[in-house]
């Protein structure tokens, strides 16, 4: 794909066609996609990015949904990145956005794209990071990163959000214990949705034993929202809590390092994938299969294969 500066510029003007061609094209990694994300993140950074997860069932859409509208009606405007780590074929994520991309058809202030891994070797953090910087850099106001799931992959995508919100239920088994600790470790605030249904007062007050046991190294103490979000109750409560920890990261000069320590992270996930890539391409076809079948004859050591593979890399 040619770098045109048009492309650019309609980006920049969020235009909504050519938002989802550059979108498609930093999915599809299409050639010429570097030099155009180059180009385009100059013009990145003015967004506020938002992470959401949770297990599935929260209700995460739903809040999303609501959230938006808020957003909406304080005349921001929104992008919405919803990610399906599980499968490209479940169809979950993509058939709620088609629900809800109908009833915001028609208001060009929101823009919302489905994702799924595709089979990508630990590439999904790094597109999905790409894709927010694309819709940060068309103007949008607030990204909001969507994950269904608790595994790795959320936790490695909602750290790549300047706040990130973590749902839960009520009736979720053991509750807060099935949650990874990596997931309670970075919720900068949690939410009970479906607050309305037995169990509620349990959760909150497991998250408050959670929260008594170590201190976060900024000091701040996660706050509980409860929401019904399908009656968008409890939406500006937490509208108000995001905004609160933005006021405590501003106030407390700690806005900048968050980002320096999530860049950290970014350029780590980047240099991976590259270098993986780079070895790959080093590998030639077939030769991986070769090398393998030698490992299991014993005719060759996989730490000497791996010493032969990185120092041919070119």
């Amino acid at each position: 794909m040619p770098l045109l500066e048009p492309t650019i510029d309609q980006v920049r003007t969020g235009d909504t066609r050519a938002l989802a061609r550059v979108i498609s094209s930093v999915e599809n990694r299409s050639p010429g996609v570097s030099d155009l994300l180059k180009s385009i993140f100059p013009h990145s950074g003015r967004a506020r990015i938002l992470g959401l997860t949770g297990p599935p069932g929260a209700g995460k859409s739903t809040l999303v949904d609501q959230l938006a509208r808020h957003y909406r009606k304080q005349d921001r405007t929104v992008g919405i990145i919803a990610v399906d780590p599980t499968s490209s074929y479940t169809g979950g994520a993509i058939l709620g956005d088609r629900i809800r991309m109908q009833e915001h058809f028609s208001d060009p202030g929101i823009f919302i794209r489905s994702m799924a891994t595709r089979g990508s070797l630990g590439g999904l953090a790094r597109t999905t990071a790409d894709v927010a910087m694309v819709l940060d850099a068309s103007g949008r106001d607030v990204v909001m990163i969507e994950t269904v799931g608790v595994g790795q992959d959320e936790v490695d995508i909602v750290r790549l959000a300047d706040i990130t919100v973590v749902i839960l239920v009520p009736g979720m088994g053991d509750d807060v214990q099935t949650i990874k600790a990596g997931i309670m470790e970075i919720a900068d605030i949690f939410v009970i949705n479906k607050s309305d249904r037995d169990g509620a007062e349990r959760v909150e007050r497991e998250i408050r034993t959670l929260q008594s046991l170590a201190m976060r190294s900024d000091r701040w103490t996660p706050p509980i929202v409860k929401t019904i979000a399908t009656d968008g109750k409890g939406i500006e409560e937490l509208a108000a809590a995001i905004v609160g920890f933005e006021e405590y990261l501003q106030k407390n000069n700690l806005f900048d390092q968050r980002k320096i320590q999530n860049w950290e992270q970014r350029l780590v996930e980047m240099l991976r994938h590259t270098l993986l890539e780079k070895a790959y391409r080093s590998i030639g076809e077939g030769k991986l299969s070769h090398y393998a079948t030698d490992i299991v004859k014993r005719e060759r050591d996989p730490y000497s294969v791996v010493e032969e593979i990185v120092g041919g890399m070119k």
